[in-house]
């Protein structure tokens, strides 16, 4: 491909909208386009890279015995009633109607379709395992689309589906998967981390995300060095306290004291000259409808998804005002668990080890000091409600915890039988028993994951790619494309690399040098030949790669098959 036939319109001022170093360096370099918030044109550089990244997805897939096909986009909204995440989706689902009025979404996700085909196809246990998978365009009304094609509306994913007869056979699944994640996310060049996770909407109990770590991220990630524990804040757990701080000595009767116009931690540390640790809040939320009032320490913060998962529901808001004052008698920020009547009372464990804690008194400008969990009031439920923080012990080796945001380019899930139990699809086992199939489900942002390479592969003139995704591995530069010889030896390079399998471009633009070179760098192909004075003064070009910009003079005749062993060296590199 020559430079000047090839579609990619670079950017040399910053974009004022990129919120991220990859979302910049892809406008920058032409990789995509923006036609609405979350939705992207990817430019022919950009699907280049989008097809590499998906060949090694697909390549690992297969290697773990995994059939791929391709479901609709499409689908019917009765399979999402039957399994109850046609309202659970909420309103990040596209939704539409077809002349007859039947009701249709954009697949965000396909476990519903998928358990479908297999309910009608698989009869026995001898067509299991099964491992079923598609790369396809998802589509989610995010609220906020961020960071370029980090979180889209319209994007584009692996999904793959596991049908075992067994919990063992799900075991081995998940597994495989494990294994072919870390394999394909490596060969990509992207250093991962396998985290604990919530599944939300997705369902089922274990699943492990793909982190990136990164500044950008999204998701929370506490990680322990001492040991290779990693999960996700929504589900990190965490140690309980190792004593009631305090408890030895005696603790006056609790007090009612005025604090007029303090609501917050901080107005009231200040006031009473308290550390937040010794402060309980007590925060009421609506648990699938139902006020239930959670204590955790004043300088910790309530993990809404662990509360959601204590009562089985993702239906988990914050009350409104008027509820919270009519229900305990207080505005928000006055309110306190002791005397609290009417509702469940649930109460993290580092909360009831506070031993002289102040808590709100249930009536406004007032809290009471001395409390004490246990004697002054009794939770319903005491439970780790908590996010995880930094300080806090590995719940595996004791060790300390730290945390860091993270990009999530895969999950894997076991869905056991949430999905085929809803939509009937079963076996007939050996003995010819009807059971249900056991399910796991396993995704990769494909678009995601090049954002991803970019985040963790740049520098300051641009992109770096790893040559396994590279959209060329090589460039070749003619400085002054009106020199006769230049023109000719970089024509030259240019077929014997072509020749010899190295994915190529010549830049034959007539532009001045520092263009060139700028460009070359900003797109970030791995190596540049320079077909420059050099030439004609000692009859060599100069070699580059650019991860580490040291030009190496090399002959005409030779700079091809140098181009073509560094390629050998950096894939071999690559290789799991």
């Amino acid at each position: 491909m020559r430079m000047s036939a090839l579609l990619a319109p670079t950017l040399r001022e910053q974009p004022a909208e990129a919120e991220s170093d990859s979302h910049r360096l892809m406008l920058r370099a032409g990789l995509i386009r923006k036609v609405s918030a979350g939705i992207y044109t990817y430019m022919p550089l950009a699907f280049r890279v989008i097809r590499k990244i998906s060949e090694i997805v697909r390549q690992e897939m297969d290697r773990a015995g995994a059939q791929e096909l391709q479901l609709p986009i499409v689908q019917p909204a009765e399979l999402w009633l039957a399994t109850g995440r046609w309202q659970e989706y909420g309103p990040e689902m596209f939704r539409l109607r077809d002349r007859h009025g039947r009701e249709f979404c954009l697949g965000p996700t396909h476990e519903e379709i998928i358990t479908a085909l297999v309910k009608a196809e698989v009869r026995s246990y001898r067509q299991l395992p099964l491992m079923l998978y598609q790369i396809q365009n998802k589509y989610r009304d995010e609220i906020r689309p961020r960071f370029g094609v980090i979180r889209g509306r319209e994007f584009i994913m692996k999904d793959l589906y596991s049908f075992d007869r067994d919990e063992a056979g799900l075991e081995i699944s998940y597994q495989k998967m494990h294994e072919a994640y870390v394999r394909a996310f490596r060969r990509c060049g992207l250093q991962t981390r396998a985290v604990e996770a919530d599944p939300g909407a997705i369902g089922g109990d274990v699943t492990h995300e793909f982190m990136v770590l990164s500044p950008i991220g999204e998701a929370q990630v506490v990680y322990c060095r001492r040991c290779d524990y990693a999960a996700n804040v929504e589900r990190a757990p965490v140690a309980p306290p190792p004593h009631a701080a305090g408890s030895e000595k005696p603790v006056p009767p609790a007090e009612r004291v005025a604090t007029p116009a303090v609501r917050t931690i901080d107005e009231l540390t200040a006031f009473l000259g308290v550390a937040a640790e010794r402060v309980l809040k007590t925060l009421i939320y609506l648990v699938d409808g139902q006020p239930v009032a959670v204590v955790v320490r004043g300088d910790h913060r309530l993990n809404e998804v662990k509360l959601g998962r204590l009562f089985g529901t993702s239906r988990i808001e914050a009350a409104p005002p008027e509820l919270i004052e009519r229900r305990t008698g207080a505005p928000a920020g006055y309110v306190g668990p002791v005397g609290l009547e009417g509702m469940e009372v649930v109460a993290d464990p580092w909360a009831m080890a506070v031993a002289d804690a102040v808590t709100g008194a249930n009536a406004a400008d007032a809290h009471l000091i001395h409390v004490v969990p246990g004697r002054d009031f009794r939770p319903t439920r005491v439970a780790d409600v908590r996010v995880a923080e930094p300080g806090d012990a590995c719940p595996r080796c004791g060790g300390t915890l730290e945390t860091s945001a993270g990009i999530e380019v895969g999950q894997i899930f076991k869905l056991h039988t949430k999905y085929s139990e809803a939509l009937g699809a079963t076996f007939l086992d050996e003995d010819g028993k009807e059971k249900p199939v056991v399910m796991g489900c396993y995704g990769i942002g494909i678009t995601r994951t090049m954002a991803a390479v970019i985040e963790q592969h740049h520098d300051e003139r641009g992109i770096i790619w790893p040559v396994t995704v590279a959209p060329y591995h090589a460039i070749v530069v003619a400085v002054n494309s009106r020199d006769a010889g230049q023109a000719q030896a970089a024509e030259r390079i240019y077929r014997e690399l072509a020749e010899r399998g190295v994915e190529v471009l010549l830049d034959d633009r007539d532009e001045r040098p520092g263009v060139k070179f700028n460009d070359a760098d900003l797109m970030g192909f791995p190596y540049r030949i320079t077909v420059g004075s050099r030439l004609a003064a000692s009859g060599e070009v100069e070699a580059r790669r650019r991860r580490d910009g040291q030009d190496v003079p090399v002959g005409v005749d030779g700079a091809a098959a140098l181009v073509e062993q560094w390629l050998r060296e950096d894939l071999a590199a690559l290789e799991p």
